[in-house]
């Protein structure tokens, strides 16, 4: 079988990106089959080309799979009209390339929504099976975010959505509150599975070459947040604990930022303005040197705006990097990973908006160290029982071929 894979942000291990799409493609060629790989170029991505691109694009084989890489730079920290612009470019580029090649399978995967355009058209206009990924359900969370208030691009953007929804043979939803929202779309069940987001249990976890930040002791309690800085990450409940564990005397417990994106500069400022000591902003980096970070880490902090389409409606990545980790995850809003911390023990839940109690649970896992030991081992526990990457990615190979 010869898929057409769309991922606009495809990064392999060398990017500091997600590579959810990466290892999901290896398996396809592990499968036996062929994998041509449409993406662009991306700030926090590596695609593994590095031949100089010809009139905007570049392409070769990168580990069995056939990369195409369009010269369309993204970078977290752009404005909402830049992006804009680059996901409609991306989508027309990627849609000649869906008319032109030979393939049996379009697989794309969002964010943008715009990625399914290509799938659409193959679907239509060449008979070809169609399968979409959705990884956020848009436009719920940027109308939600106050992001996006145009009545006419929110009209848009949902018949862009029912459009692709209803021309997939088959969908995958990454988290509960996703694939529910498929089927509020008029989308049969049986025809949508739930396939999160994994745990690289060969990355991380493994003893690799520990690390930490200038300023970080040894003896320190470090709580990280890696991803990206932006409205949606609502970090700003970091720096709020922060100045409260500032004013309660704890200057052994730090918190590390990593990453990048749009809010960065803001918070970097705030942290100077209130003179936040106990907080360190560090560039985002790939994974092999991150897998060093999180082994010298002690809590995985899993962040997001209090936002309820959040709740149920997305798979974070960081939480699995977390378990695969063994570190404990303080999470800060309700939903499904909520539930799951307070199911399974391998973390702290604290309600959104609340400071003291975001505080608090730090200065707990500092307090007592063998609960957080403990709580990290059942994360790990979990990550290889539920989440390890290698089984979910047989269902997902399981499920393209029966489109």
């Amino acid at each position: 079988m010869r898929v057409l894979y769309y991922h606009q942000y495809f990064s392999t291990l060398k990017g500091a990106a997600g590579n959810r799409s990466y290892k999901m493609a290896r398996r396809l060629v592990e499968a036996g089959h062929e994998v041509t790989m449409v993406c662009a170029t991306a700030q926090r991505g590596d695609t593994g080309l590095t031949n100089a691109f010809r009139k905007g694009r570049r392409e070769g084989e990168v580990d069995g799979i056939y990369v195409i890489e369009l010269q369309l730079p993204y970078s977290n920290s752009d404005g909402f009209l830049k992006r804009t612009r680059t996901f409609l470019r991306f989508a027309v580029r990627s849609t000649f390339i869906a008319l032109r090649r030979d393939y049996d399978v379009v697989f794309a995967t969002t964010t943008p929504l715009t990625a399914g355009i290509p799938g659409i058209i193959a679907r239509w206009f060449r008979g070809k099976k169609f399968v979409f990924e959705v990884r956020d359900l848009w436009p719920e969370l940027p109308k939600a975010m106050g992001v996006i208030t145009n009545p006419f691009v929110l009209l848009a953007m949902r018949g862009l959505e029912i459009v692709s929804y209803r021309s997939a043979h088959r969908l995958i939803g990454l988290s509960p509150g996703i694939v529910e929202g498929i089927a509020r779309r008029g989308i049969s069940e049986q025809n949508i599975a739930m396939i999160p987001n994994g745990c690289d249990l060969d990355v991380f976890g493994e003893s690799g070459n520990p690390w930490r930040p200038s300023g970080v002791q040894r003896t320190d309690l470090m709580a990280v947040f890696t991803g990206a800085h932006g409205m949606a990450n609502g970090l700003d409940a970091a720096l709020d604990a922060a100045a409260e564990l500032q004013r309660l005397g704890r200057a052994d417990i730090k918190l590390v930022l990593i990453g990048d994106g749009r809010v960065k500069p803001r918070l970097q400022q705030r942290a100077v303005d209130e003179e936040l000591d106990n907080v360190r902003f560090l560039d985002a980096v790939p994974k092999e040197k991150l897998a060093g970070l999180m082994s010298a880490s002690d809590v995985g902090l899993q962040l997001l705006a209090d936002v309820p389409a959040f709740y149920y409606g997305t798979s974070p990545n960081k939480f699995f990097d977390y378990i695969a980790s063994g570190l404990p995850v303080l999470n800060n809003y309700p939903g499904w990973l909520a539930d799951i911390i307070s199911e399974y023990r391998c973390g702290y839940p604290v309600p959104p908006g609340e400071p003291a109690a975001f505080a608090q649970a730090l200065i707990r896992a500092a307090d007592f160290p063998d609960e957080r030991i403990a709580m990290g081992a059942r994360g790990r526990g979990l990550a290889e029982s539920e989440f390890n990457r290698d089984h979910l990615a047989d269902n997902f190979v399981s499920w393209v071929e029966g489109a």
